[in-house]
This record gives C-alpha cells, sequence and structure tokens, in this order.
C-alpha cells in the first residue's frame, strides 16, 4: 500500500506520526525478541494450568497511566496516531521500567469500529467529570410497571468497512515490524449488575431485593439474556477473539493455558467454549450472601457456563459468598480483593484456583510512598498465600501521587517479599 493509499483512509495521518509509530513498533519487536518473554509466556501458563506456585507479579496502574505517559508528551495529533502511540508506549514502560511479568510480544491488536444503542435508555451520569471521578446515576427506570418496556436487548453495528481500512492502515505501518491482527475485547465483565444500576440508580437497586424482589429477578433475566444475546451473535459472525494467549482476563492476570481452545477448535471461528469469561458483583457488596446466591448468581451460573474456563471476582471480598462461587462452572481464576481475607485462601482456594490477589491502590496515590506500609501489605498477602496459585496484581489507581516511580518500587518490593516467603 503506497503512502497515497493511507492517506485516502485517514487523511490527516502524517508522514511525521507514521515514522512515530514505527520507531515506537521496532522498539516493541526488539523487546518481544528476548527470550525473558518467552520464559514469562511458560511462566504464565504454568501458572493457569495450576502446575507451578511461582507467583507472578502484575501491575496497571489504569488512570495513573496519565501521569507517566502524559498527554503532552504524546507526539502525534490524529486521535487514532495518538492512542495507538499510547499503547505501544506502554509496552515499552513495562519492558523498560516497570519489569513486572507482562509479555512484550510481537503483535498489534485492532479491533473492529462498532457502536451499541445500549438497553435502549441513555445513561445519564452525575458528576464524575474529571478522569476517573465519582459520578452517580440519574435513575431512568422509577417506576417498573411504567419503564420496563423501554428496555431492549443492545443492537450491535459493526462499520466493517473502516474496520477493513483501518487494519489495512496498520498493516502498512507495521509490515515487517509487528504481527498486526484483528482482535476486539467485546466487553470486560459480563457480571449484570453493573448494568442494573447504570438502569436504575444504587439506591433503589438496594432497595429493591426487600421491596421488588420479583422485579429484581426480571430485570437480571433481561440483562443476562441480552448479553446471552449479543454473544451469541457475536460467535455465530465469526467476531469472537481468543483470550487465552497475551490476554488481560478477568480483573486481573493474563489468559495464557494449555486448556483452552477446545480440540476440536476451528481458527477464525472461535466459541465461548474456547475462551475465559468473567463475572463479577462488585455492587452488591453490602448484600447477604444468600441474597447474592438468590439474586444473582444464578444468572452469573448461566453466563458462566458458555465459556471454556472463568474468573470471578473483582473488588468484592468472595470468601462469605463462595458457597455459591465456588459452584459456577469450571471456575479457575478467583479475584482476592484488598477486603479479602488473607488467612481464608489456603483453605478456600489452595491449589484449585488461582488466587488473584488485589493489593491496595491507596498506599502509591501519595506523592512519597510509604514503603513500609507497602512491604507489610504485600508480605502479608504472600504470607496467607504461600501454599496457593498466587498472582499479585496492582490496579485501580487513580492517581500515583504524580509520582511514576511508585509503580516501579511496587514491583521491586513484591519482588523482594516473594523471594523471602518463597525461599
Amino acid at each position: 500500500m503506497s503512502k497515497t493509499i493511507i492517506n485516502s483512509i485517514y487523511p490527516n495521518f502524517s508522514q511525521k506520526e507514521i515514522d512515530i509509530l514505527k520507531g515506537l513498533a521496532n522498539k516493541v519487536a526488539g523487546f518481544a525478541m528476548r527470550e525473558g518473554e518467552k520464559e514469562k509466556a511458560k511462566l504464565w501458563t504454568a501458572h493457569n494450568d495450576l502446575k507451578t506456585t511461582q507467583p507472578l507479579v502484575f501491575i496497571d496502574p489504569e488512570n495513573g497511566w496519565g501521569e507517566i505517559i502524559t498527554s503532552e508528551s504524546l507526539e502525534c495529533e490524529h486521535q487514532l496516531a495518538r492512542e495507538w502511540e499510547f499503547s505501544l508506549k506502554i509496552r515499552i514502560y513495562h519492558a523498560e521500567y516497570l519489569k513486572d511479568d507482562m509479555v512484550i510480544d510481537d503483535y498489534f491488536n485492532v479491533g473492529y469500529v462498532y457502536e451499541t444503542d445500549g438497553w435502549g435508555i441513555d445513561l445519564i451520569k452525575i458528576g464524575g467529570h474529571q478522569n476517573g471521578g465519582s459520578y452517580r446515576v440519574k435513575q431512568v427506570i422509577e417506576d417498573y410497571e411504567k419503564d420496563f418496556d423501554k428496555i431492549h436487548f443492545p443492537n450491535l453495528t459493526i462499520d466493517f468497512e473502516a474496520t477493513k481500512n483501518r487494519l489495512a492502515l496498520a498493516e502498512e505501518i507495521f509490515c515487517g515490524i509487528l504481527k498486526v491482527r484483528q482482535w476486539n475485547m467485546w466487553w470486560w465483565s459480563l457480571g449484570l449488575t453493573n448494568n442494573y444500576i447504570e438502569l436504575r440508580g444504587l439506591e433503589d437497586f438496594m432497595c429493591d431485593f426487600i421491596l421488588e424482589p420479583e422485579w429484581v429477578h426480571r430485570m437480571m433475566e433481561l440483562l443476562c439474556e441480552g448479553n446471552i444475546k449479543r454473544i451469541s451473535y457475536l460467535e455465530k459472525n465469526g467476531l469472537l477473539s481468543l483470550n487465552t494467549g497475551n490476554n488481560y482476563v478477568g480483573s486481573g492476570g493474563f489468559g495464557f493455558t494449555d486448556q483452552l481452545p477446545q480440540l476440536n477448535f476451528i481458527p477464525n471461528k472461535v466459541q465461548t467454549m474456547d475462551m475465559w469469561g468473567f463475572v463479577e458483583s462488585q455492587e452488591t457488596v453490602s448484600i447477604s450472601p444468600d441474597f447474592y446466591g438468590e439474586f444473582i448468581f444464578p444468572y452469573h451460573k448461566k453466563i458462566a457456563d458458555l465459556f471454556g474456563l472463568n474468573c470471578y471476582g473483582c473488588c468484592e471480598p468472595y470468601e462469605k459468598r463462595w458457597k455459591y462461587v465456588k459452584n459456577l462452572p469450571r471456575l479457575h481464576r478467583v479475584s482476592c480483593s484488598p477486603w479479602s481475607d488473607r488467612t481464608s485462601m489456603e483453605e478456600n482456594l489452595g491449589k484449585n484456583y488461582i488466587a488473584s490477589i488485589k493489593l491496595l491502590p491507596t498506599h502509591l496515590a501519595s506523592t512519597v510512598m510509604d514503603e513500609n506500609i507497602v512491604r507489610a501489605d504485600i508480605r502479608a498477602a504472600v504470607e496467607g498465600s504461600k501454599n496457593c496459585i498466587m498472582e499479585l496484581i496492582m490496579k485501580d489507581n487513580n492517581t500515583l501521587g504524580g509520582n511514576p516511580n511508585n509503580a516501579i518500587r511496587w514491583v521491586e518490593l513484591c519482588r523482594e517479599e516473594i523471594a523471602s516467603v518463597h525461599l
């Protein structure tokens, strides 16, 4: 493809931007060639297949990335070019500075260009104007009898021509440097309760378990079936992407495994049984375990039944509802949030599940991080899970206190504490 054709696809994609992206891609490709990357991939595979107790470490500073790779530091001007520049710089920063167990590979993923009309009612947020800021939802279902019929299953509209052009552009820019592929993450969580709250509002959602229990089931059934319909459409049309390699799965960790895809796997015809699934319900942390079991778990189970391996949980402590959660089909990875009981991991999870341990992000939010507190938090997690299949995950950072070194130092402290416990 000539430069002229590139410019016909994206008229504002300048040669300078193309050169910047090529330069960054060459750096990523160089890191991907390191022998250590192959070893990390093997370790993640053994970890996910429950064949090693070697702990793994991964940090995704999330909103904190804006303090590491600032908007002002991006050299490209076109929005898509800036997005690609940002994603490449994240991989380079992992390799050069964070030095966690994220694998640097030689793939460049290009997603589909698409839109969805959601559940038929616009989500209205009050607050949250700053990146990652708190907000509340303006209730759009005020009266179930009057408003329930306004909801419909989400409609997905894919712009295949724009997608094809975007893929062609990436292939031209990264030709001979990175392996460009069509890969899309269509959802993060299939936990359903966040969708519910976006329609009903948190306060009324919580009250509904007592005041409107029949409507809770009707809402959960609709949300569950709507998600299943969307998944079925993607599966039947060959639009799903495997997440069984260097892909973020659940609420932390990567998907490397020899257990998937299925033996009868057909390339370009990914089925959900070839993939990791994920459900969580952080929003219901304040309801009783039995309410979770009655109102949420049946729909989680229905979703999880579609997938080859499953992850559960994010910020909610899992152990109080473990009697239900452990019955999710093919459950494999369990989030042990900062509010989980560290002393129960060995008994509940042992070596039968991956203990995906989340450490407190608040300690990294200070300009000067208190290393003694951070070290104690890490040590408690490592000691409580020394007989488990364990990974240490840092995420949910709204800020690094303006000090990117906090993220770098957190990984170093994890390495030190792991070494002191896993002699």
